[in-house]
């Protein structure tokens, strides 16, 4: 097995030399090698201010793994029992460690998915391994399989190839390519929630969605949104130009299209499930929100996630539908943003992608981000126990009833102080039929 001494200030400033590592390097055997993605990068001149180190050794993986946590007072978790995998997790940093598939380093290099992944690093030695000639194709700034069988063993790979693509800016290896889509029937054994986890990363970047295209004209998104079209696909495309166009007219929608739909994301898919990326899903779904959740469902995506391009589907038909009986009323406006709420950046890009004209939509983004707008964010004039006690009313139906039409009265601009909310309620209720 060829082997290459490195000891270039290129690998000693990287996330390779345990200069930078949250833990001594006397705790790692001289058997074990640093590979995957960790290398890849390193070689790429890729920085990045958290550490994910991923470690192969013949022997121990999880004992040794379990001593630095122990020793170093971080998590510990133990990932594969049956594969020896496990995982210890710092402020900064991840380090993974597994144990070595087969009998020797070069069978481990030789299992994996593209020759830029099947790189191994010494950092006792210094020694770079490149038995499958991955710096070659890392210089190529190309993506090539290792074997078909490979891909065959772990069909998520194919989903991976486009992502990875996407991350690194490669193209794929013509005869990968070719592969790819021939092994695309795999992808219907695969579980939904691990194709979901490939795809975040294609929906929450620009640069992603080029790929999501090609990886859907491959063939390999017909098993998991079987309503994606042409026209689906070349609309997401619309809305990284329209997302592009509104925030930079309105910075302030930046930071409310990429919020997470979770408070507390847990993962890196969690952080990419945003606002914006999420209702990119538009594209993916068929137009009818029945048939949409179907398919979301079957994908596992959340209840918060399948809720959100339900309203974007929704609130989409309901913008058209109001524009096409001419300028919106202040009542309509009102109902509009009744409906979608907190998705209404989202059904904003998504409209604008659509085709609706951004003089339209901009009155209504201007109505959103004005925090005192009583007809995007309405604020009851009187509350529920207020109007009980004003018009002697026990609690029941009608006062949900009466409140929501003050509401709107307000949203309308016929009433604008609760002296003048009394006195509607109590037409109201007064000219109700007995």
């Amino acid at each position: 097995m060829n082997s290459l001494l490195l000891k270039s200030p290129l690998l000693q400033s990287s996330a390779l030399s345990p200069q930078y590592w949250p833990f001594s390097l006397d705790w790692i055997p001289a058997t074990a090698y640093l590979v995957g993605g960790c290398v890849r990068d390193a070689l790429l001149e890729y920085a990045s201010p958290y550490l994910d180190l991923d470690f192969v050794m013949p022997q121990d993986p999880i004992q040794t793994a379990q001593a630095i946590a122990r020793h170093y007072g971080a998590g510990f978790v133990v990932l594969d029992a049956e594969r020896q995998i496990a995982r210890v997790v710092f402020d900064n940093a991840t380090a993974d460690f597994a144990l070595q598939v087969g009998d020797s380093l070069l069978e481990d290099l030789e299992r994996r998915d593209f020759t830029v992944n099947a790189i191994a690093y010494s950092p006792h030695t210094q020694t770079l391994v490149d038995p499958l000639g991955g710096r070659k194709d890392l210089e190529k700034r190309t993506l090539q399989m290792v074997s078909v069988e490979n891909l065959k063993d772990d069909p998520l790979r194919l989903l991976r190839a486009y992502r990875q693509a996407a991350q690194l800016n490669f193209m794929v290896d013509p005869e990968t390519r070719l592969q790819l889509h021939a092994l695309a029937p795999l992808l219907s054994k695969v579980a939904a929630e691990r194709i979901r986890v490939e795809l975040s990363y294609l929906l929450s970047h620009a640069k992603g969605t080029r790929w999501l295209t090609e990886l859907w004209q491959d063939g390999l998104l017909h098993s998991s949104f079987p309503d994606a079209t042409t026209e689906g696909l070349a609309s997401i495309e619309r809305m990284d130009r329209a997302e592009a166009e509104v925030t930079a007219r309105w910075p302030q929608l930046e930071a409310l299209l990429h919020r997470t739909l979770s408070d507390r994301p847990k993962s890196g898919e969690g952080v990419r499930r945003t606002l914006f990326a999420t209702g990119k899903l538009v594209g993916l779904v068929h137009p009818d929100p029945q048939i949409a959740k179907q398919t979301l469902q079957a994908m596992k995506y959340s209840k918060a996630e399948i809720n959100l391009v339900l309203t974007v589907l929704q609130g989409l038909s309901q913008l058209r539908q109001d524009l096409s009986q001419g300028p919106l009323s202040r009542a309509r406006q009102y109902l509009l943003f009744r409906a979608v709420r907190e998705a209404f950046p989202s059904v904003a890009v998504v409209a604008i992608a659509a085709g609706i004209p951004l003089a339209d939509v901009a009155p209504l983004v201007d109505e959103y981000l004005n925090p005192e707008s009583a007809i995007a964010h309405p604020a009851p004039l009187v509350s529920g126990q207020a109007l009980m006690s004003a018009l002697s009313l026990s609690p029941g139906p009608l006062v949900g009833q009466l409140l929501a039409a003050l509401e709107l009265a307000r949203a309308e601009g016929t009433i604008a102080t609760a002296a003048e909310a009394i006195q509607m309620a109590q037409q109201i209720v007064y000219s109700a039929p007995r």
